[in-house]
């Protein structure tokens, strides 16, 4: 697990279609009621945690004006936006994701093709 030391959430951006989960607990019991030592948890099983930070999505390329020279050449970058939003309860498979933590705090980066499903609530919780 990768560990960064800086203090502000504000400063992380992210590249891409990634997403910055903060993950909600494991349950830690399986369903008949057994307690699963830590580490036991299935790869393939879903994970769900709150969106913190979306990356800017899947850039797409500049449409130059070949035919009027006079122009100026300009290489911005567009981007097609990613369906997530900040406070978005999100429902992602556990096997693609990156752990990291910041400010002693556990966060998953998650790429947007590993997300199954969104909840969208107005009030986010306090993190």
């Amino acid at each position: 697990m990768l560990q960064l030391k800086s203090k502000d959430l504000s400063k992380i951006i992210l590249v891409g279609d990634r997403i910055l989960i903060k993950p909600s607990k494991p349950t830690q019991k399986t369903s008949s009621g057994l307690f699963l030592p830590q580490g036991m948890h299935k790869e393939e099983e879903l994970y769900s945690g709150y969106v913190m930070k979306v990356g800017p999505g899947y850039p797409i390329p500049a449409i130059q004006d070949m035919d009027e020279p006079w122009k100026e050449k300009k290489d911005n970058v567009q981007y097609v936006p990613l369906q997530p939003k900040e406070g978005d309860l999100a429902v992602y498979l556990q096997n693609r994701v990156y752990k990291i933590e910041f400010n002693k705090q556990e966060y998953v980066i998650v790429p947007h093709q590993a997300l199954l499903m969104l909840v969208r609530d107005d009030d986010m919780p306090d993190l």
